[in-house]
């Protein structure tokens, strides 16, 4: 038996404007994802994918910020690919159910101690951020205008029951510590 056809077509996501949120509250984003071809900026805040970080990182400057962004099909190698000169890793979901990028966040704190920014970037939903949270990730570029508006309504939730443990973040977002009844 075949699959029945919806009556209707899903409805795209709204979508707006990229917002980075950062400690529960919007922040001017500095940084840019650059396109193929696209020159990096003399004073950086330039985020790279990982394939033109490997094959163009030897020739980039150094001294300036960088970034790299990491798709959820590809495998980092931080003894290769030289974590310590970035300023900001941004782990891409490029869909919500696609959860790649919480084991590379886990594994970037955890394994391989990595201190920068941890960005998630794509589709970002609001009950998410809190798992997110204790994954590693303290950054969001988010798209989803309804994520955004609940963000600035503070609507964010709570994650109420905790089975395991998490990644110790650099510091815990104001929203966490009230919740928590700190």
């Amino acid at each position: 038996m075949s699959e029945p056809k919806p009556l209707l077509a899903p409805l795209a996501p709204p979508k707006a404007a990229p917002r980075l949120l950062k400690n529960a509250r919007f922040v001017e984003d500095r940084w840019r994802t650059l396109a193929a071809g696209e020159e990096v900026p003399i004073d950086g805040h330039a985020i790279l994918p990982l394939a033109r970080w490997r094959a163009e990182q030897a020739s980039l400057p150094r001294g300036v910020p960088l970034g790299l962004l990491v798709a959820p099909a590809d495998t980092l190698e931080p003894e290769t690919d030289d974590l310590a000169r970035l300023s900001v890793i941004a782990l891409e979901f490029p869909r919500f159910a696609d959860g790649r990028a919480y084991s590379t966040a886990r594994r970037l704190r955890e394994i391989h101690g990595w201190r920068g920014e941890l960005r998630a970037t794509g589709d970002v939903l609001l009950d998410q951020i809190p798992l997110m949270l204790r994954a590693g990730f303290d950054a969001f570029e988010i798209v989803h205008a309804p994520t955004i508006a609940a963000i600035e309504r503070g609507q964010i939730p709570a994650v109420l029951r905790i089975y395991q443990r998490s990644t110790p973040v650099l510091a815990a977002p104001p929203w966490i510590a009230r919740r928590a009844g700190g």
